[in-house]
């Protein structure tokens, strides 16, 4: 690293601690040369992935589009705000860590869903409806069923995992 008080080429690391979160490194140098000290902040620069659209087109991955869709599906709903943003974290943080260069646009909207789906399934059956193009009324009551379906085998999952503590546990008589 150079100094930007004389330009030398040598500096030392004095201290290192982290910053924003955990998110970055906070560096104190000093200046082999002119003895200055200054700090540093290094993150790691990790590269959203491309959109592949349907129609053949490639664009770059615009959070703030798909925060805005997320949110207009979440209108006058009760999710609290910190919900929603950790949501768009854990998104923009999945996309990130596939380590791709481009992803299919379908890819994010499913991915979309799976958190509106965890976050309010009225949300989740507005936002399937525009992005799935529905038609009429009968396509609605296709995907609500299918909502009830997967909410139906969750609650089944989670009722099981009890089963085998109360096998366990003696018969009183």
């Amino acid at each position: 690293m150079y100094c930007p008080f004389c330009s030398h080429e040598e500096t030392k690391v004095i201290d290192s601690r982290l910053a924003a979160d955990g998110r970055q490194i906070r560096r104190r140098r000093q200046c082999l040369d002119c003895n200055e000290r200054f700090t540093t902040f290094e993150s790691a620069e990790l590269v959203m992935p491309r959109l592949a659209k349907s129609d053949g087109r490639r664009e770059p991955f615009d959070e703030e589009k798909m925060r805005s869709s997320m949110h207009r599906a979440l209108e006058k709903r009760p999710v609290p705000s910190d919900d929603f943003e950790q949501a768009v974290g854990r998104l923009v943080h999945r996309l990130r860590t596939m380590g791709e260069r481009e992803v299919p646009s379908r890819l994010v909207g499913e991915l979309v869903m799976e958190e509106l789906r965890e976050l309010d399934e009225v949300a989740y059956v507005r936002f399937a409806s525009v992005y799935r193009s529905f038609q009429d009324v009968t396509e609605f009551q296709e995907e609500i069923r299918r909502l009830q379906e997967i909410s139906d085998a969750t609650a089944a999952r989670e009722q099981m995992s009890l089963l085998p503590e109360l096998l366990d546990t003696p018969k009183k008589r």
